[in-house]
């Protein structure tokens, strides 16, 4: 059995991911920061099924808490296989010129930053230099990477850039590793990371503006996460899939 590490995994994307990889037979480990509860809910509901899963807290803008994190994963399920980098945050929509640096930077830390500390403590696990049997990495990134988000959140879809370029770069560099690297970009999809941003029925809005005319639902983000995660995509690094209704 595969060990599947997902941060930010108490809820929406992550959630859904998380379920999903429990009924395709992986270990699963959702990471929570605060919401214990809802962390817990994903686990009981995964082992009511007869999934295997354990619910780990840690605030991974810390150093300290993303080495205790997978060396927690490494002592309950052994060498970790597979990591969605999934956690994020969103700030409320405004114009970019009224965006404080406190802000900006609380964004990348989460975003980014994070992201990088928990994709080093993965490599640690997984390298074939280091004794690791390979791994992926899967990252969730957003299609703001490519609309830049204007009027609402350009510190958010400049973070999200950003994750685009590590994993172009990530992929090349581990390919001798035995690591993928890949990513998806969703969009609109039915979250409450809506409400995080000020509307949260921002997809109602602009519905009419999708191709496909609705918005889209965690699970459909987390059947292109499980496929790049799986052997099916076993010749793909560096790729991205769009999950965003043909915008």
């Amino acid at each position: 059995m595969k060990t599947i590490l997902i941060t930010g995994a108490s809820r929406g994307i992550g959630a859904a991911t998380a379920l999903l990889a429990a009924k395709e037979n992986y270990a699963v480990v959702v990471n929570y920061n605060k919401n214990k509860n809802a962390a817990d809910t994903v686990v009981s509901q995964i082992q009511n099924e007869g999934g295997t899963a354990v619910a780990i807290q840690a605030d991974i803008t810390k150093e300290q808490d993303v080495v205790k994190l997978f060396s927690e994963t490494k002592r309950v399920f052994g060498n970790l296989d597979i990591l969605i980098n999934n956690a994020g945050i969103l700030e409320r929509q405004m114009k970019f010129e009224s965006m404080n640096m406190e802000r900006i930077s609380h964004i990348f830390k989460t975003n980014v930053f994070a992201q990088f500390l928990c994709t080093q403590e993965a490599i640690k696990q997984m390298a074939l230099s280091k004794g690791g049997n390979g791994g992926v990495i899967v990252n969730v990134s957003s299609l703001a990477s490519k609309s830049g988000a204007p009027g609402e959140y350009i510190d958010y879809a400049s973070a999200k850039g950003a994750i685009d370029t590590f994993t172009i770069g990530l992929s090349k560099e581990v390919a001798n590793e035995g690591i993928r690297v890949n990513a998806v970009r969703p969009a609109f999809i039915y979250t409450d990371i809506h409400s995080d941003g000020g509307e949260s029925d921002r997809i109602k809005r602009i519905q009419d503006t999708i191709p496909l005319k609705r918005g889209g639902h965690p699970k459909e983000v987390a059947e292109a996460i499980l496929w790049l995660a799986s052997e099916k995509s076993s010749y793909c690094t560096g790729i991205f899939i769009d999950i965003s209704g043909g915008k």
